[in-house]
């Protein structure tokens, strides 16, 4: 496949412009779940159905524009108001305290009231002429008028009413012009206008999780940003991994020019891996397929390493950032215990870019066109139960439903030279690797 074009055109991301996206958008991912599963989100949600109802608005409304005339409580007050400026209901008040008028009921409620009606005897009596002209007053008509009467009921109904806790509170609520500051929902509604400025949750709420759909689908198994320095200290070990333990697996091949050399290859700086082929003289064990394991002095020496007895796993995504130099075979590919069957994730022979499987020795995949090795460029394999499919960057390169392992793989480096290459030194270098398990 030749990517030259689309690497031309745009429809290749560069390396780094990719890196940037993803990393943008894994930061935005996770920003947006913790705001997501925020109390205060949740407080805003709750705000925004109530602000936002109709009858929160009505009521703001009302709360607002409602003019203190036309509250029961101005009513009340006035009622009130004017009852105890009354000057008949004043004069009652006077009465119903005088002595005058006690002599009058006591005098009323005995035989002797009968007296009143004698003129023989309201003549000869001083009392019972001051209990007449009480009676015959304009004090005792007006008492009579307003005791238990309506408006004495209503007047006693008021005043106790407008002395309550409860009547004062609503009645200076409703005096206040900037009453709907003074209320609970005005507190509410300022909430809702702080959190609705809360960065995170503006950000939430122009966020689009559509884009996140894809990458939630995927969970972070395996991940290497080398930050290592020993291989003792990393999840990788140097060397060919066996079913069998008594089986050697630091080795070469007999048709091949390196020395694969123990692990002392194998460099990290900078949170970078470096798996380097030397020129230099090296005595080593290699395999023959016709005299089994001979030593051999080899002219090159480089380096295997894999995740064997640390990780493997079955689908997926696997990816690693890489380049690499020299004539020489650079390949990142996944192993099992079945020898037999091999992917090769990237693999450069010397002169092209080749992706694809190998099964029973024999290559099923692509050559990619277009690219060049000496920069880094993200190789990928998504591996589902029904095919395997080949990126690199943001390109698919490959796809196939041939061959799709059953088992659980390890990851693999090397560098290489067959006999037949006219090889150089050079070097595998791999920024990063990340595997992912899909949901």
């Amino acid at each position: 496949m030749n990517v030259f074009w689309k690497k031309l055109f745009g429809g290749l991301t560069p390396t780094s412009k990719l890196e940037k996206m993803e990393f943008e958008l894994t930061q935005s991912m996770r920003r947006y779940t913790e705001v997501e599963n925020s109390l205060e989100l949740a407080e805003y949600k709750s705000l925004f159905h109530e602000v936002k109802s109709s009858s929160f608005i009505e009521n703001k409304k009302t709360l607002q524009n409602r003019k203190y005339k036309d509250t029961e409580e101005y009513r009340n007050s006035k009622k009130l108001a004017k009852l105890e400026n009354s000057g008949a209901l004043n004069i009652y008040f006077q009465v119903l305290k005088s002595k005058i008028l006690e002599q009058y009921l006591e005098f009323k409620a005995s035989p002797e009231y009968v007296d009143l009606g004698d003129k023989t005897k309201l003549k000869t009596s001083e009392k019972l002429q001051t209990l007449k002209n009480f009676e015959r007053s304009k004090s005792y008509k007006i008492y009579c008028r307003f005791h238990e009467s309506y408006i004495l009921k209503e007047y006693n109904e008021l005043k106790k009413l407008c002395s309550t806790p409860e009547f004062k509170s609503k009645n200076a609520f409703w005096q206040n012009q900037n009453r709907w500051k003074t209320t609970p929902e005005y507190a509410k509604e300022q909430r809702f206008y702080e959190l609705a400025k809360n960065p995170d949750i503006v950000f939430y709420l122009n966020e689009k999780p559509e884009r996140f759909n894809e990458y939630k689908k995927l969970k972070l198994s395996f991940s290497d940003e080398f930050q290592w320095n020993t291989l003792t200290n990393s999840r990788w070990d140097f060397g060919f991994k066996y079913k069998s333990a008594k089986l050697i697996g630091n080795h070469s091949y007999a048709n091949e020019q390196q020395a694969n050399n123990e692990g002392r290859n194998i460099s990290v700086e900078n949170g970078h891996l470096t798996l380097r082929t030397k020129h230099e003289k090296v005595r080593s064990k290699a395999w023959d397929h016709i005299h089994g394991f001979v030593e051999k002095e080899f002219d090159f020496s480089s380096d295997v390493i894999q995740t064997a007895n640390e990780f493997r796993q079955k689908g997926g995504v696997f990816s690693a950032k890489l380049r690499c130099t020299g004539r020489i075979n650079h390949a990142f590919w996944l192993g099992s215990d079945n020898k037999m069957t091999l992917i090769n994730i990237f693999h450069f022979d010397g002169k092209h870019i080749k992706v694809g499987n190998i099964n029973k020795n024999k290559f099923e995949g692509t050559t990619v066109r277009g690219i060049s090795p000496l920069s880094y460029y993200i190789y990928s394999l998504k591996w589902t139960d029904k095919e395997l499919i080949w990126m690199i960057n943001n390109i698919e390169v490959y796809r196939t439903k041939n061959n799709i392992p059953n088992e659980a793989m390890y990851l693999v480096f090397n560098s290489f030279i067959p006999t037949k290459m006219t090889g150089s030194t050079g070097s595998l270098e791999v920024d990063w690797v990340r595997v992912y398990k899909i949901d």
